[in-house]
Parts: C-alpha cells; sequence; structure tokens
C-alpha cells in the first residue's frame, strides 16, 4: 500500500525532523508513493503565505514535486466522507472536514494515512501510521 501524509507530518518534514525524512527514504526504497493531499497543501500554503515564508514556501514546493498531489476530483470521495461524517456525528464524535476529506482520498485509493492526529483513530477502516511515534 502507498501513503498520503498528513499536514502535521508534512510540518514535521519541513522543519528537517529526521524520523519523518528516513521513514520517506524508507519508503522510497521498498517502492511505496507518498503523496500529499489537495487538503493539506491547502493548509501548508495558506499559513507559508500568511506568514510571507517564501523561503519555506520554495522547499514546500519542491516537497509537493517530489511526493505529488492528490485532489479531490472525483465524487465518490465526497459520498465517503459525507458517510463518515454522518457516523461520527451519530457517535457524538465529530472531526473536521480537512481530516474526513483526508481519510475519505486514503479510504477510496487504498492509502494508509501517516498523521500525528488521533482524530483518524476514530474513522473506522482506516489505516493510520504515526512516523512521528516511530510507528
Amino acid at each position: 500500500m502507498n501513503y498520503v501524509i498528513d499536514t502535521n507530518i508534512i510540518t514535521a518534514l519541513m522543519k528537517k525532523d529526521l524520523r519523518i525524512k528516513a521513514k520517506l527514504q524508507e519508503m522510497v526504497i521498498r517502492g511505496k508513493e507518498v503523496f500529499i493531499s489537495a487538503i493539506s497543501y491547502y493548509e501548508i500554503k495558506r499559513g507559508l503565505l500568511a506568514a510571507a515564508a517564501k523561503k519555506r514556501l520554495g522547499v514546500f514546493h519542491q516537497m509537493c514535486g517530489q511526493l505529488g498531489i492528490l485532489y479531490l476530483d472525483n465524487l465518490e470521495i465526497f459520498e465517503r466522507a459525507s458517510e463518515i461524517y454522518a457516523d461520527l456525528k451519530r457517535e457524538g464524535k465529530p472531526i473536521g472536514d480537512a481530516d474526513i476529506l483526508i481519510a475519505a482520498t486514503a479510504l477510496t485509493q487504498n492509502l494508509i494515512v501517516v498523521s500525528d492526529d488521533s482524530d483518524f483513530e476514530r474513522i473506522r477502516n482506516i489505516i493510520l501510521e504515526n512516523w512521528l511515534a516511530g510507528e
């Protein structure tokens, strides 16, 4: 299986976290693909633009070119996201729309979500890894 990394993992990578860098290199060696969700792209880019962090913005764009972006480009993602939202709301355990859309993308494309955010644990059938915790 391939991977989609969450915003907090991208942030750690941009801060040169050695655990994330090593895990990413391991995935490349193993022939796995690692993607960034368009949602995470938006979250990171808006923050960098708001902070006028031009150098970090360049680093981010280079990273995106190396990893690739997953777009919200089919209705199946939104159907799955709607189901996730409804399930979590019924259970009284809602999470943010950004995480729901990332999870729905991962589920529809058979990807592992890499995140340091425990909210993903509430989503049924998600495969989750936390490279910051050494998983």
